[in-house]
């Protein structure tokens, strides 16, 4: 084979090689894309780096920076280690818990309870259920948000919307600090079951998510989570026909 045949040959593998190497990046990144619109971005969270004990003081070598997909971060979540290093662990952290504001105690340098930093919002909705909460800690306690659909076409459901959020405020039916627009127990759509109003700190999609439950469904309820428990369910529903 002739030396210009086999520069010819050569300069074809690597055009193909290239080419190939070009759609597989393509594949790769499309494939990224898609799964980034349903879960969200990697965000940085902070998180324990081994099993620590109730009332121990958190060290340097206690905690670890992840990437979580914006869907499964927790909204309060701790962003840096340095704002964790120095609180005084409240109720024990198990390897790779997320670490909050509810599960640090003295010493934590994070946001306030009801400060909003960037991205998130303060979300107002009627709740049903609103006794279980106050007296599960109120303000500053995390919940679940289940979402109860009308039987509209074919059977209605229960499912779990959104877990582990922020409650920052609560309200009853004559609550002015935490009151929907038409008021508990008026109006159409959750708000016509309602027996209390709550604030969440949530992300700006989230919002308007609840936003759209509340006036179409037919009932949002709140479920308090013990303090410390980061645990995840998934998305879970249990319709009529199920029962």
């Amino acid at each position: 084979m002739s030396a210009p045949v086999r520069r010819r040959r050569a300069v074809f593998l690597l055009a193909l090689a290239l080419a190939c190497g070009g759609l597989a990046a393509s594949e790769v990144g499309g494939r990224v894309a898609e799964v980034e619109s349903r879960t969200g971005q990697p965000e940085p969270v902070v998180v324990a780096a081994r099993d620590v004990k109730p009332g121990a003081r958190l060290k340097a070598g206690d905690v670890a920076v992840r990437d979580v997909p914006a869907r499964f971060a927790p909204v309060d979540a701790v962003r840096s280690a340095p704002e964790a290093v120095g609180a005084r662990v409240e109720s024990g952290l198990r390897r790779g818990a997320y670490l909050t504001p509810a599960a640090l105690g003295a010493g934590a340098r994070v946001a306030r309870s009801g400060s909003l930093r960037r991205g998130e919002r303060a979300v107002q909705v009627a709740v049903a259920g609103g006794d279980p909460l106050s007296q599960a800690g109120g303000p500053g306690s995390r919940v679940d948000v289940l979402v109860s659909t009308e039987p509209r076409d074919g059977a209605g459901r229960t499912f779990l919307a959104l877990e582990d959020v922020e409650l920052l405020a609560l309200g009853g039916p004559d609550g002015a600090a935490a009151r929907a627009d038409e008021g508990p127990g008026e109006g159409t759509g959750a708000a016509a079951t309602a027996s209390a109003t709550a604030t969440l700190r949530v992300t700006q999609r989230q919002a308007v998510y609840l936003t759209a439950a509340q006036n179409f469904a037919r009932e949002l309820r709140l479920l308090p989570r013990p303090a410390g428990d980061g645990g995840r369910a998934g998305r879970s529903a249990v319709s009529a026909a199920g029962l």
